[in-house]
């Protein structure tokens, strides 16, 4: 719900008790992740998000099941794109793109500690 999102934000706190678009967005990635993760070498290999463009069509009040529906599209490489789509039992409350990139965990790993070697020095 919207308040929770930032509980420290005193303006998240005065709006509505309705599902969060930044939740939604969180539970489209999830719903992708679990497509796509019976595929790789998990958890060797892992995948990130790295764009969504998707609408926030209908509010959905707390307590309703949402439930997300993703088709890959496209595979490029590493780079798969997916059609999302969320309905609330009631009526589709948000559809989509969303991009994701197969990473090697290790690998990846490795440059951030880099980038944070960066920052410490």
């Amino acid at each position: 719900m919207v308040p929770a999102l930032y509980p420290e934000a005193d303006a998240f706190q005065a709006m509505p008790a309705v599902f969060a678009t930044g939740f939604m967005v969180g539970f489209l990635e999830w719903a992708c992740i679990e497509a796509i993760r019976p595929h790789l070498d998990w958890p060797l290999e892992q995948s990130l998000g790295t764009a969504i463009e998707v609408s926030h069509e209908a509010a959905t009040p707390v307590g309703f099941t949402v439930t997300a529906t993703v088709t890959v599209t496209e595979i490029d490489g590493r780079r798969l794109r997916f059609a999302v789509e969320a309905h609330d039992g009631v009526e589709v409350i948000a559809r989509g793109t969303h991009e994701r990139f197969v990473i090697d965990k290790a690998r990846f790993d490795q440059r951030i500690e880099k980038k944070r070697a960066i920052l410490a020095t």
